[in-house]
């Protein structure tokens, strides 16, 4: 997907070099008509200056040369050069042309003749010759020639030069269009990464802080976000009414299985159906919190809170159980999940290490470099064999029968953690021999991409 600033810099990047061809196209033509015109004007200049030499010398036609005081027509083949010739058929040229002479006039030509055409060395020239009679009647036959090459280098030089400037002047445009197109889109992308950061905040973005053009966008997504608020809160009551109306026939039913079993009827399995129902209710209602709280802005749960609240009931059921129970967290780490599912997580996990570990569970956090959070549960029991680490995530899955519950609780947990845009993996633990159960969940603005469980033998605790 190709950013609004690639697409701005890139029509503008595209636009200037079209401008630049054209501009270089119609500007080199006037440069190399401007320096036609100056080598053409330079030529005419030589020749008035040779028929000015004539005049003064005709006389003496052997001192013509001194009236052609360009020292260019005295080096041999420097590519000036000047031939004059009397109508008596007498010759006198410039030294420059050495042994060589320029083409013949044609008798009667009057006219200020201009013409191309392959001097010594086949050195094509511009000339121009003409048939001028002196005061005294004499006719003369005047002709300079000048080398293209010259011409050819004064263009190469003003092109070198053009695009020169030209470079600098599209460097430039390009880094002020650039700079431009940031300023322009700095709002947009203030709004891109308040709306990436709205996890951070609890209130809702601030139109007035942005360009009239984007502040009515920017009041939309406030709206959008107001409405899926206000949508995810009423579906979280529904979802807990509809608990609390299950939870309340269940515990009647409860009660008179129990009563019944009191009075010595075989009630078990009706009691374990009843237990199934009821993990599996609960762990729906669990997936229909967390698929609702995941996207809701301003969800945070205080690890000192929850986890503090978690250090003291587990420290005293452990007390009571003859075990013992440690929690270690740095303070003020906070997790995106709604409190009441990060207690059930907790509850669920803490719950069945106590029951599995012989004398010790402990539980450790750790902020991350990447803007999460890392919280590991261990415990000192039998663990659990490789090969069965993924059977206890699947529903109702009990490795032993023996102990009581559901089979799931760890089931319940990895939804609630998958749901939330985190992670665990299930292991034994490196200190105590146990079974280990990390996880890590986002905070702030972070964002674990969502995956299944990993078994890992080798996991720390």
């Amino acid at each position: 997907m190709t950013s609004l600033r690639t697409r701005a810099i890139t029509a503008g990047v595209i636009w200037a070099i079209v401008t630049i061809v054209l501009a270089l196209a119609g500007l080199g033509s006037f440069m190399n008509t401007q320096a036609t015109e100056r080598f053409t004007e330079a030529l005419e200049t030589r020749h008035t200056q040779a028929i000015v030499a004539v005049s003064n010398y005709g006389e003496s036609p052997e001192f013509i040369s001194r009236g052609m005081s360009d020292p260019a027509f005295d080096r041999p083949f420097s590519g000036l050069y000047w031939q004059m010739e009397h109508e008596d058929g007498d010759f006198y040229v410039s030294p420059s042309l050495v042994d060589t002479i320029l083409p013949r006039p044609q008798e009667g030509d009057r006219a200020n003749i201009v013409r191309r055409y392959d001097g010594p060395g086949d050195d094509p020239v511009l000339a121009m010759a003409q048939w001028v009679t002196m005061a005294n009647g004499d006719r003369w036959h005047v002709q300079v020639a000048s080398s293209l090459d010259t011409l050819s280098e004064d263009q190469a030089a003003l092109r070198s030069n053009l695009l020169t400037a030209f470079a600098i002047v599209a460097s430039v445009g390009i880094l002020g269009a650039s700079a431009q197109v940031t300023m322009m889109l700095r709002p947009i992308n203030a709004l891109r990464e308040e709306v990436a950061a709205r996890w951070d905040e609890e209130d809702g973005l601030t139109p007035e802080i942005y360009p009239v053009e984007v502040a009515p966008l920017v009041a939309d997504i406030n709206g959008l976000m107001n409405r899926n608020r206000d949508i995810i809160r009423r579906s979280r009551r529904q979802a807990a009414d509809l608990a609390h109306a299950v939870k309340t026939p269940s515990a009647i039913v409860r009660n008179e299985l129990e009563a019944l079993s009191g009075k010595g009827l075989e009630v078990a399995e009706a009691i374990n159906a009843l237990d199934r129902l009821d993990g599996q209710l609960k762990r729906s209602f669990a997936r229909m919190r967390a698929d609702q709280g995941e996207d809701q802005v301003g969800t945070y749960t205080d690890l000192d809170v929850a986890l503090g609240r978690m250090d003291r009931a587990f420290s005293a059921l452990a007390r009571n159980a003859g075990k013992s129970f440690t929690a270690s967290f740095p303070q003020g780490l906070r997790v995106r999940m709604d409190q009441n599912d990060f207690e059930e997580i907790m509850g669920n996990i803490l719950d069945n290490a106590l029951k599995w570990a012989d004398t010790q569970v402990d539980l450790t956090v750790e902020g991350l470099a990447d803007r999460a959070v890392r919280l590991t549960i261990a415990d000192d029991g039998p663990g659990i064999p490789e090969d069965q680490l993924d059977d206890v995530i699947k529903e109702g899955r009990r490795l032993d029968s023996s102990v009581p519950g559901t089979g799931l609780g760890l089931s319940i947990a990895s939804d609630l953690i998958v749901a939330y845009g985190g992670a665990f993996t299930l292991g034994r633990s490196a200190e105590l021999g146990g079974f280990s159960f990390q996880m890590t969940l986002p905070t702030s603005s972070a964002k674990i991409t969502p995956q299944n469980a990993q078994t890992d033998p080798s996991a720390h605790g």
